[in-house]
């Protein structure tokens, strides 16, 4: 062949069909790709559901499995049930699991072959086939399902064991009237004596019969043991059941704490105590077990346990066991945000029990750039609890933090961080002027959100205790000229209304109303109204005390203390140098009159809707008595609370909790419990019922963690049994026989020798004595007796000797 025509071809073009040639073959090799060697024809998928080779059965069964709607191939399927082979029963039953519900007929054809792998040796095996039976999720076959669980309650291996407990729930939905049987697989697996048994025993217990505590009572103490043992979710549910089961079988009891009065001088001498207002409770023995089982759970890698752990403690402990678990249930806000937004939740419940636990934790809960929303919510309500038990420096820190985020660009957080700094200093009365310090240094902010914020803040503290207030009134109202937020005023010229009638001869509120009323055209409709309101008090006020004969204050006479001369201008001095000695030409009622005048021609309906009804309130001077009730009548105190404060009935660790009653309503979500009433003393169950799980189990469960990892011998076991039951003389007589020459054959014959002769000579004697006593005479027939009285007593000692050995080789037995 003549080479030269390759100078004539491209080896680019070449190169391109050698890899498409080469990819064309693999993918014939291998069938293609994942969406081709799927959707194969149906007739040749049956082909290989119906062949001989286990290998295309798998082939076919893989591609079915991988098919969503795969019903049409059931039968095909189904057919393979019976195959010896492990794969294929596993993708037979995996299908069933998703079909048999769809065709519950076929699916019937393959309940005999999966009873018949309920007897096979490979516990695998029998466990897949009880769980296949179960979950196949058709009614007729309820019965069928109910005896497979109870073959495999009883089954050798753990694992069937723990595919029964799983199965019970599944038989439960089948047929609910196969309650009773059920209730017994329950009680024989919750004593089984493998953990990862009893952990979905106690599952299936609490989807069925969560109030039939009387099944719990004999493994109470088995459970609490396995407790550390169990799977993450085992251990969920094991808590839960516990708690429940603690709150309605061990009555809350309390006792007075005792102190020593005065000691002994002689160390006979007995001290004498003497009981003290505090109260502690005291723990029931197996609660406290209960509680010290649940302390090496603090150390799981699950959130979840470390929650469930605190809300035991809780609920059912004492303050240092909650202690203990502070430091864990912290720990957690080192996780993700969707896990600190969880720990925060639980942490503040915690802390509206317990606040001054977490006081050593509080550099945790301070604010970060990137936290959400949620997460800072929680940080700042968190500060707020731990404020009144906090030091002085912490305190410091928390109301710096806050006062710092006030200045945020985020108005929502600006109005949170105003507004915890007002629940500090409603929470400690004895630092409330370091909260009213920082608050009034914020009122001269250009922030309109900040000052209205921090006014309405100051408003309810002021409300709270008004006597020590009064300077506090004074410089609002003279911050009304710089103030320009129309709610910040509204809410400055309220207190001033509020609180004149506080102090009669410091009163400034005439002069902040002549003040207001050169610019109340100008003024924003929250504001005006404020202003009429003032008015009418300031009106009202003047009546009574012309009633009761006392000379009203005139605006501009108030004392120097009180006087906001030095911020309201030249308007102040003018008004105090005009002399007025008319009493019936009073400033205060020409104030009265020309706010009226303004209020009828203004544009708000509502504002001469208000001015009209004051007008008819102070329309007759001489009966005052129900605009005293409606203008000067004492208010509620407000009072600000924690904004967690209506979780605090909800459990620990609910998804109700996070939620809040405002999402998931007043019951809660669907599964939702509350915690039961501690059962009242005397109505308890009796605690002998859960000793009677102890005589029944000879070996004593012993947790993984304090199993020792040296073994003990058997010789050392058998000689500490000896010493128990006091048979060292018997065995140590049986060791010097074992320590004699060992005898021959010659031997051994030899004394069968001498037993054969001293059989005959026995049997002589024997007759003998029978002759003997034929030739004897009636008269001694009385000796006779006591001689057979002597016998039997001798014979009846022989007994008892004989019994002693029976009862010393059954205990060496032992």
């Amino acid at each position: 062949m003549d080479p030269s025509w390759l100078q004539y071809t491209d080896p680019t073009k070449a190169r391109d069909l050698t890899v498409e040639a080469a990819q064309s073959i693999s993918k014939a090799l291998k069938g293609g790709s994942a969406a081709a060697r799927n959707n194969i024809p149906a007739a040749k998928l049956k082909a290989l559901l119906d062949s001989r080779s286990d290998r295309d059965i798998l082939d076919g069964l893989r591609r079915v499995v991988a098919n969503k709607p795969a019903i049409t191939y059931f039968s095909s399927v189904v057919k393979n049930v019976a195959n010896p082979n492990l794969e294929v029963k596993k993708l037979v039953y995996v299908y069933l699991l998703h079909y048999a519900e769809s065709d519950p007929d076929l699916a019937l054809l393959s309940v005999n072959a999966i009873q018949k792998s309920l007897t096979d040796q490979n516990p695998q095996v029998r466990a897949l086939a009880l769980r296949t039976m179960s979950g196949m999720r058709v009614p007729v076959i309820s019965q069928i399902v109910s005896l497979a669980i109870k073959r495999g309650a009883g089954d050798m291996s753990p694992v069937v064991r723990k595919a029964a407990a799983l199965a019970i729930p599944k038989c439960y939905n089948l047929d609910p009237n196969s309650l009773p049987q059920l209730l017994d697989y329950i009680s024989i697996l919750l004593g089984d004596k493998q953990y990862y048994v009893v952990g979905p025993a106690v599952q299936a217990f609490l989807e069925i019969c969560p109030d039939r505590t009387d099944l719990i009572h004999p493994h109470y103490r088995s459970i609490v043991k396995k407790l550390v043992d169990m799977d993450e979710w085992s251990q969920l549910g094991t808590l839960k059941l516990l708690l429940f089961y603690s709150r309605r079988c061990f009555p809350r009891r309390t006792q007075r704490v005792t102190k020593v009065n005065r000691k002994g001088f002689y160390d006979d001498e007995a001290d004498k105590t003497v009981e003290t207002e505090e109260t502690i409770q005291v723990l029931d023995p197996d609660l406290e077990l209960f509680l010290k089982a649940c302390r090496p759970l603090l150390q799981s890698r699950s959130s979840a346990v470390i929650i469930a752990v605190t809300g035991c403690f809780l609920y059912l402990g004492t303050p240092e066991y909650l202690q203990e678990a502070v430091g864990p249930l912290t720990g957690l806000m080192r996780g993700p945000p969707e896990v600190q937004e969880v720990a925060l939740c639980n942490i503040v419940l915690v802390a509206l029990a317990a606040p001054e636990l977490f006081v050593p934790h509080a550099s945790h809960f301070l604010l970060r750039a990137n936290d959400s929303p949620q997460i800072w919510r929680l940080k700042i309500e968190l500060l707020t609890l731990i404020f009144p038990h906090a030091a002085l420096h912490l305190k410091s820190i928390i109301l710096s933090e806050l006062e710092h985020f006030s200045h945020s660009s985020d108005i929502e957080l600006i109005r949170e961080s105003v507004r915890a700094i007002g629940r500090c200093a409603q929470s400690d009365p004895k630092n409330a002027h370091r909260c009213f310090k920082v608050l009034l240094n914020q009122i001269s902010s250009f922030d309109n959100v900040l000052v209205s914020e921090v006014l309405t803040v100051m408003r309810h503290l002021i409300q709270q205790d008004p006597a020590s207030h009064r300077k506090t009134v004074v410089r609002l109202a003279r911050n009304l000229d710089r103030t320009t937020s129309p709610e910040a005023r509204a809410t400055i010229i309220w207190l001033v209304g509020e609180f004149a009638s506080l102090d009669a001869d410091n009163n400034i509120a005439p002069d902040v109303l002549r003040i207001l009323v050169k610019g109340f055209a100008d003024e924003n409709e929250t504001a005006k109204q404020q202003i009429v309101l003032l008015a009418a008090k300031v009106y009202l006020l003047y009546l009574q005390q012309k009633k009761d004969g006392i000379p009203p204050s005139r605006p501009g006479t108030t004392s120097p203390d009180s006087n906001p001369k030095d911020d309201m201008g030249d308007e102040t001095r003018d008004a105090r140098s005009t002399p007025v000695a008319d009493v019936d030409r009073h400033p205060i009622p020409k104030l009265w009159n020309y706010i009226q005048v303004l209020s009828r021609y203004d544009t708000s309906y509502d504002l001469r809707d208000r001015a009209r009804l004051f007008k008819a309130l102070l329309a007759n001077p001489s009966s005052v008595q129900l605009a005293t009730l409606l203008l000067l009548a004492p208010k509620p105190v407000p009072h600000s609370p924690s904004p967690s404060e209506s979780r605090k009935g909800l459990t620990l660790g609910s998804t109700t909790l996070v939620l809040g009653k405002d999402v998931a309503g007043l019951l809660g979500l669907p599964g939702y419990e509350e915690l039961p009433a501690w059962v009242a003393e005397g109505l308890e169950p009796d605690p002998k019922l859960r000793d009677a799980g102890d005589g029944a189990d000879k070996d004593e469960y012993v947790p993984v963690s304090a199993r020792s990892t040296g073994s003990v011998a058997a010789s050392r076991r058998l000689e500490e049994a000896v010493k128990e039951q006091g048979l060292e003389k018997v065995v140590a007589a049986g060791t010097a026989k074992a320590n004699t020459k060992p005898r021959t054959l010659d031997d051994w014959l030899a004394e069968s020798e001498e037993e054969g002769e001293s059989d005959e000579e026995e049997e002589e004697e024997e007759e003998e004595e029978e002759e003997e006593t034929e030739t004897e005479s009636e008269a001694t027939e009385d000796e006779e007796e006591d001689d057979d009285d002597d016998d039997d007593d001798g014979e009846s000692e022989e007994e008892s000797e004989g019994d002693d050995d029976k009862g010393v080789r059954r205990g060496l037995i032992s």
